[in-house]
């Protein structure tokens, strides 16, 4: 008799979860706390999932998305209103905490590539958040939140093929597009992704995209660049750390971190 395999991560379920009570206090109590000191955010993670996809997932933690100097100022207004709140990685990451359950201030991706600023704010949608009148994260925007979620712990394709299916592909993409960038080999990656699970909503990625994207990437193998920056770092420089420490290879992660820092203001550094 086979041992049963271990669920190493949630189940896809479109049934709504039970958090606890104390959980659920946190999270709107934070989200008040917003409305009243008028802190543009924009909820992210599982909670824009549900809304654009319908999935529910089992979270600890609430995130937001905001500009780095709104993190900076919501951060210390969380800590005098009596929350733990810490500077994780001032390129990305801030934390208010109460007990077991903890709010994450995101401000991009932690390889700085890709930054939220006011745009992706002014874009977000309304919804209730547990009762809470909230803004909820574009799909193009949660779209390119994930697009550097690939390393060996944690993938987030299943998500963007799933934003794409749930949306039935209706995208803002020139929106996607400028919101990947120089990185656009990224989402072209995801979108190959998305069309070998859903072969059948092929369509969903419109036909010019593809045709870009296809021919974008023929032009870069038919006349390749051997002076060409590795870019293993911006995806996980620990999957790629021999390349780094071994074979000499650049830490193209570590100057985009770099540029970060030196542009954020003073105020995102030293709550």
């Amino acid at each position: 008799m086979t041992e049963p395999m271990h669920r190493v991560v949630p189940e896809t379920s479109s049934g709504p979860l039970k958090i606890p009570a104390d959980q659920e206090l946190l999270f709107r109590e934070v989200l008040q706390f917003f409305g009243i000191w008028k802190i543009p955010y924009a909820v992210a993670g599982a909670f824009a999932m549900q809304q654009h996809t319908g999935i529910f997932r089992d979270t600890k933690d609430l995130d937001l998305f905001l500009t780095a100097e709104n993190a900076a100022a919501a951060l210390g207004l969380l800590q005098e209103a009596g929350f733990e709140c810490e500077i994780c990685d001032p390129v990305w990451l801030f934390k208010a905490k109460r007990g077991e359950y903890f709010v994450d201030l995101i401000t991009g991706m932690s390889n700085a590539t890709i930054v939220v600023d006011d745009s992706w704010i002014r874009r977000a949608r309304p919804a209730f958040v547990y009762g809470v009148p909230a803004c909820v994260l574009a799909a193009e925007e949660l779209l390119a939140s994930k697009l550097f979620v690939a390393r060996r712990e944690r993938f987030d394709g299943a998500d963007i093929a799933h934003i794409i299916y749930g949306t039935r592909g209706k995208l803002d993409w020139a929106r996607v597009l400028h919101l990947a960038g120089d990185n656009w080999e990224m989402l072209f990656w995801a979108l190959i992704l998305f069309r070998y699970v859903y072969p059948g909503q092929t369509s969903f990625v419109p036909f010019d995209l593809w045709r870009d994207l296809l021919g974008r990437f023929e032009n870069l193998i038919s006349q390749p660049d051997p002076n060409a920056e590795f870019r293993g770092s911006l995806i996980d420089e620990r999957m790629f750390a021999i390349d780094l420490n071994e074979w000499g290879l650049n830490n193209l992660m570590r100057a985009y971190r770099e540029r970060r820092l030196k542009n954020l203001p003073t105020i995102c550094k030293q709550q």
